[in-house]
């Protein structure tokens, strides 16, 4: 998504200038005019003199005649005398000032113009006209702050009208990285990224400016933020860290809830699989000596193992400190071959939800190859797979569950429960931002881009939903390929 980058330009529909500083008007279109005060010429002045000096002379020859009446019709006639000639020379100091020769003189009669921002009659001196009203110079307000517009432009918006600052500041998209307004690009566009799930709007630059992501919910971090590093090269938010699993030992009881999962869904697996939780390089070091399987890159993020390996495994959970993530205690194992999967590998250090994704996900693969489904196409396996995960974690998130979890077999939310119970009993139940987080990792699997697992999974999910799991798995021994 592009926006326009010129919001507020001297002129055009959006802003208008209005100036009250030159000795001439301006008119702005047809209906926005400013007008200085009327003003005397000359003329006009010395005229003026000479009547007050005529006044001041009838009002002189007046007094002296009353001198010649009796004192008490004097005194009456001389009060009068004086509050009528204060009268008359008030009158006349204070009569309106001549319409100056350039001004349309329909526009002027008085009780003709209100203001439309105090509602009272505009007298005589400076006033604005914009959009068919009128308003005194200190009642043209800026709709956002509330003071006077006093600027020689302003912005328009509908009939709403802002200092050009204010309406940048509501108008104009900010970064939620640098906190700062997003730049125009080259041809004057302003150009920015938003993250598909949790529309974050940022600039550009923060793809390839270092600016950490967090390897679980993909969002950058702010600069208000502080992210936690796993030492791997890899960085957590704060909101994922919250329910990191970061050992071996912590993710036990998730697996074997998955484990009975699968088992309420008459996919009881019946060998005793490893588990670990590895870090990054004992994970990359495992797929580069796996011979079997597809994977998911740049990422991987677990692996159903069918080799003898030895894996280094995290042991103990490290303690967090200033630098991030610290004492980490790992130790090789020793995987041996005693069936046709040797062990399944997870990537340490990500959300609970997640984990269990990844889980369900190489669980599948693991009972696949315990079933004898062999030589399936990449797309097929990884396909299936992810459904399993995408399944799993609709039963985890509530409000989530489609017609695929539907189709499965009713013991499916027995398995959802026991998992429920213990996830409630340890963490003390989900959180909203935990619940979130499972939306978001249904999205990128319904969502990704790849052939094996995006394309995949769509393949297999239309098939799941219209002739439900068992048929699926079914016809995928017989045939290698999802049902039509």
């Amino acid at each position: 998504m592009k926006w326009l980058s010129k919001f507020f330009k001297g002129t055009g529909a959006s802003s208008r200038g209005v100036s009250t500083g030159s000795q001439q008007p301006q008119f702005l279109g047809d209906e926005n005019m400013a007008w200085r005060a009327p003003f005397r010429s000359s003329d006009d002045r010395s005229r003026a003199n000479r009547e007050k000096e005529e006044l001041d002379r009838a009002i002189a020859l007046s007094m002296s005649e009353d001198l010649k009446r009796p004192s008490g019709y004097n005194r009456w006639r001389t009060n009068n005398d004086d509050d009528l000639a204060r009268s008359l020379h008030d009158s006349f100091n204070s009569a309106p000032l001549p319409f100056p020769s350039y001004a349309p003189r329909e526009h002027y009669p008085r009780g003709s113009r209100t203001c439309a921002g105090c509602k009272r009659e505009i007298g005589y001196g400076n006033y604005l006209g914009c959009m068919g009203a009128f308003f005194h110079p200190e009642c043209f307000r800026c709709h956002s702050c509330r003071y006077p517009i006093t600027e020689h432009e302003f912005s328009l918006s509908g009939r709403e009208t802002y200092h050009k600052s204010c309406f940048k500041e509501l108008n104009h998209p900010k970064c939620e990285v640098c906190h700062q307004f997003i730049p125009t690009n080259d041809i004057g566009l302003i150009e920015y990224r938003c993250h598909p799930f949790w529309l974050q709007k940022y600039c550009p630059s923060h793809e390839h400016d270092n600016t950490p992501r967090c390897c679980s919910c993909e969002r950058l971090e702010s600069r208000n933020t502080r992210y936690i590093s796993l030492g791997d090269g890899r960085c957590l938010c704060l909101e994922c860290m919250e329910s990191a699993i970061m050992d071996t030992g912590d993710c036990q009881p998730l697996y074997h809830s998955i484990r009975d999962y699968y088992e309420g869904m008459n996919m009881r697996i019946n060998q005793e699989i490893p588990m670990l939780l590895v870090p990054r390089q004992a994970l990359n070091e495992a797929i580069e000596g796996e011979k079997h399987g597809y994977h998911h890159m740049p990422e991987t993020r677990g692996l159903c193992l069918s080799e003898e390996q030895t894996v280094t495994s995290i042991m103990r959970k490290p303690r967090m400190d200033r630098r991030g993530l610290v004492g980490i205690r790992t130790q090789p194992q020793k995987l041996t071959r005693r069936c046709e999967v040797t062990a399944i590998l997870v990537l340490y250090g990500l959300p609970r939800l997640l984990t269990g994704a990844i889980l369900a996900h190489e669980l599948m693969h693991g009972w696949l190859r315990l079933n004898d489904f062999r030589n399936l196409r990449p797309e097929v396996e990884e396909g299936i797979c992810q459904v399993l995960s995408h399944m799993w974690l609709e039963s985890e998130v509530p409000g989530s569950r489609n017609t695929a979890s539907a189709s499965s077999s009713s013991s499916t939310s027995m398995a959802s429960s026991s998992f429920s119970s213990w996830s409630s009993s340890k963490k003390g139940g989900k959180s909203i931002a935990e619940n979130k987080l499972g939306s978001f990792f249904m999205h990128q699997i319904e969502h990704d881009a790849s052939p094996a697992y995006g394309e995949g999974y769509r393949s297999a999910m239309a098939a799941v939903n219209k002739y439900g799991l068992r048929r699926t798995l079914d016809h995928i021994r017989y045939t290698g390929t999802f049902p039509e």
